[in-house]
């Protein structure tokens, strides 16, 4: 015979939680790692492809700042 084990159920907050990470925060952490790394990447094609995603990070990112400015 096997031996039932009770789990104690999780408690559901009625708040809801916020995010562990914003969306600009991990946009801004992104754009600093690959900042990073492009340096360290030999083949030609992903250093060109990783340019290519900082650049749409970097531009996302600024336009993102601007609205929130009002700008």
């Amino acid at each position: 015979m096997g031996q039932v084990i009770a789990f104690r159920r999780l408690q559901q907050s009625s708040a809801p939680s916020e995010p562990a990470l914003g969306l600009m925060s991990a946009v801004d952490f992104a754009l600093r790692d690959l900042a990073e790394i492009m340096p360290h990447i030999a083949l030609d094609a992903a250093r060109e492809q990783a340019e290519a995603c900082r650049a749409m990070l970097a531009q996302a990112f600024d336009a993102e700042v601007e609205a929130e400015l009002g700008g």
